[in-house]
């Protein structure tokens, strides 16, 4: 997982859909299988703006923006059933989803939307998934795509959260993000308030991404 480094004056915040509670023990309970220190301290989740530094006096803007981005959002189905790995390139086995993925595409896209605060670009196409293991040796990989093929996960999504990560790098001692220790917080969630997404007309979804490594948490 790459953190990046805030200014004394930022903090770094993710934006994401958070997993029902027994479907993230089971994803956590993967990760521990794997051997993957992260198990404990990344919430499972499906990513929408990964980590990125944002400086603090900016984070009611930030909610406000996801506030709005949420409102006109309508909730919608997922299913996550497929196993998956970026290796060789990247490290990562992952749990992928075999609906809700155009849906998710289009709810990155307002999140990140170039008009608003949290405008950036990604280093890959965007590819929604949860994380069964992240650069942990092949053998735990290995323990994560056979361990992975036995899940499946059905949920309704309804809401977004803002993510804000606890510690700090040894270089930025002064970061206004202080914490005791390494980890993410929930900072706010964010109601849909469209009513529930049954079906989009012929032609309105967006066109699916293709399969590519992201940086994975």
């Amino acid at each position: 997982m790459q953190i990046p480094a805030p200014d004394a004056h930022q903090c770094v915040i993710g934006v994401a859909i958070a997993l029902p509670s027994h479907y993230a023990a089971q994803v956590r309970a993967v990760r521990e299988a794997a051997g993957d220190p992260l198990a404990e301290v990344v919430p499972p989740h499906i990513t929408l703006l990964p980590p990125t530094a944002v400086d603090v006096d900016s984070l009611e803007e930030v909610m406000r923006h996801l506030r709005d981005v949420a409102a006109g959002t309508s909730p919608f189905e997922v299913r996550l059933d497929e196993v998956g790995t970026f290796r060789p390139v990247s490290p990562v086995v992952y749990l992928g989803l075999r609906s809700g993925a155009e849906e998710c595409d289009r709810l990155q896209a307002r999140v990140r939307d170039r008009r608003g605060p949290l405008a950036r670009s990604l280093s890959f196409p965007f590819h929604p998934h949860v994380t069964l293991a992240h650069e942990v040796a092949e053998d735990g990989l290995d323990t994560a795509a056979r361990k992975g093929a036995g899940l499946t996960m059905d949920f309704t999504v309804t809401e977004l959260h803002l993510y804000r990560h606890r510690g700090r790098p040894a270089d930025h001692s002064g970061s206004r993000c202080s914490a005791s220790e390494e980890g993410w917080d929930v900072v706010a969630s964010f109601a849909f308030g469209g009513s529930l997404a049954s079906g989009a007309p012929a032609g309105s979804q967006a066109p699916v991404v293709p399969t590519a490594p992201v940086v994975s948490v």
